[in-house]
């Protein structure tokens, strides 16, 4: 699914709860990421784990880990309409 989205080796993602909550994380992988939120295996982030199922609400590449993470810091600083609008946009 995602392979498409270009070559970049990480990506920001934010993710719908259950509860309508918004999640935002980074990855190599956003298929294999999703699935472990979803998941019983251990891997998904402690504030999903109450909140499944998830689904992937937003997805943009970052060129480096650090870009990721400067980028998710930037998404979290945001209040939640400008997420959701974020995740309306085109990527």
């Amino acid at each position: 699914m995602i392979a498409e989205r270009g070559s970049a080796a990480w990506y920001v993602y934010m993710l719908r709860c259950a509860d309508d909550s918004l999640y935002t994380g980074i990855t190599t992988d956003v298929d294999r990421r999703v699935a472990e939120h979803n998941g019983d295996s251990g891997l998904g982030a402690r504030y999903t784990r109450s909140r499944r199922p998830v689904s992937l609400a937003y997805v943009e590449p970052a060129g480096s880990r650090a870009e990721a993470s400067r980028r998710e810091a930037a998404i979290k600083q945001l209040d939640r309409t400008r997420k959701l609008a974020l995740c309306l946009s085109p990527p």
